[in-house]
């Protein structure tokens, strides 16, 4: 039997291709926290060169970037795994928008308008907490767009992602799956955390009493704009870590290179020899 591709082991297991493992499991990688949260550091290492190597690249002239596109129900974590994950690396090479419910602004707008304003510059690596494809996913939960302009939307989508891929950006997609006995707690961690209280929204409530109408709906988005990963968010743990690992893989595949200097190396070590303290 050949050897799996350790290049793509993790999103090999994770790619989303039939039911999605449970919101507590573990395919792939560790299955205790001790052993996740020690291979988060090393992970925050290898993740952290590698996005360096990506940045320096832009600084250089190189057009590539990767974009990172988390979804999830309500307290899935995607605040968290971008505290967790993303933490490791250099801010400077990282852009952050998180998408919430469109602005009287933004509505007179096709819906992608405020999403291309937060597209990765070349070298960084883009993270979208929430994305454009809560312009399919909230309409369709609440009955505002009929089978055809479900369609329409995920033809734009598909056409949106092949124009970022053809600029140079790699697109990751990333479900943060959850169960709904595991987002009670976090709800209710909220509610009795004093600190935690401004993170809890009334509405989420909303959202939650159509949970299979989201799950329904989120169905159709793997199916209609593949591919995408379903990481089991149950354990922040172990979520913490198959992003990271997806991270990891997505970035090595680039290969990612540091600009060659344009001067003469051995010329300015030389300069150097004789370079005193400023007085």
């Amino acid at each position: 039997m050949a050897k799996k591709d350790e290049g793509s082991r993790v999103r090999d297991a994770l790619r989303i291709g039939g039911e999605l493992p449970g919101p507590g499991a573990a395919p792939v990688g560790p299955g205790k926290k001790a052993k996740a949260l020690e291979q988060l550091g090393s992970a925050g290492e290898r993740l952290s060169t590698l996005q360096e190597a990506l940045y320096a690249e832009g600084v250089g002239g190189g057009r590539r970037s990767v974009l990172l596109v988390l979804q999830g129900m309500d307290t899935s974590g995607k605040g968290g795994t971008v505290s967790h994950v993303l933490g490791l690396v250099n801010p400077m090479g990282v852009r952050y928008a998180a998408f919430k419910k469109p602005t009287a602004a933004e509505q007179r707008h096709h819906y992608l308008w405020r999403i291309r304003k937060q597209l990765p510059a070349p070298g960084q690596i883009g993270v979208f907490d929430r994305s454009h494809y809560e312009d399919v996913l909230v309409p369709r939960v609440n009955g505002l767009l009929t089978g055809a302009e479900r369609r329409r939307r995920y033809a734009e989508l598909n056409a949106f992602e092949a124009e970022l891929a053809e600029a140079g950006t790699t697109v990751l997609k990333v479900f943060l799956h959850i169960s709904p006995e595991e987002q009670v707690k976090r709800l209710k961690a909220r509610l009795v955390t004093p600190e935690k209280r401004w993170k809890y929204n009334p509405g989420d409530l909303e959202a939650r009493s159509h949970w299979s109408a989201y799950q329904e709906a989120y169905a159709d988005i793997f199916e209609k704009t593949a591919p995408w990963y379903a990481v089991p968010a149950d354990h922040k743990w172990y979520r913490n870590w198959a992003v990271a690992e997806l991270l990891i893989e997505t970035l090595a595949d680039l290969k990612p290179r540091f600009p060659a200097p344009d001067y003469d190396v051995d010329a300015e070590l030389a300069k150097l020899k004789g370079v005193g303290v400023p007085s």
